[in-house]
């Protein structure tokens, strides 16, 4: 397979969206996820989906304003961001993990280099 590939981070005001993608050639089979990483803090994770995009989990902190799907026939996961916060702001990473479905709240052992999203006030 391929490396992982995030694109589509920014710059945006309180209230606004974004759309981040992900590149994953040869994951089609693999649950994936999003991560995200702050200043000064830990790498969280933001939503997953299962590898044939029936189910998807969310954090409580971004539920109901973030979307996670995949299209395997592109090869593509994206993550939908809307009435985004500005503590929303962090590296956001994208994540496989060689399941279905992700176990708990561990990460899969593939990263993007992750894409810059700055949410000011």
């Amino acid at each position: 397979q391929g490396p992982l590939v995030e694109s589509g981070g920014g710059l945006v005001q309180a209230g606004g969206s974004l759309r981040l993608s992900c590149a994953a050639s040869g994951f089609n089979q693999y649950a994936m996820g999003w991560f995200r990483q702050a200043p000064e803090k830990g790498r969280e994770l933001v939503a997953t989906i299962n590898g044939d995009g029936a189910g998807a989990y969310y954090a409580n902190s971004v539920k109901g304003r973030f979307t996670i799907s995949r299209d395997n026939a592109k090869n593509a996961v994206y993550l939908q961001m809307d009435n985004l916060k500005p503590e929303d702001t962090a590296v956001y990473y994208c994540n496989a993990y060689y399941a279905s479905s992700y176990q708990g709240q561990t990460p899969g052992n593939y990263w993007g280099q992750g894409t810059h999203v700055t949410v000011s006030s």
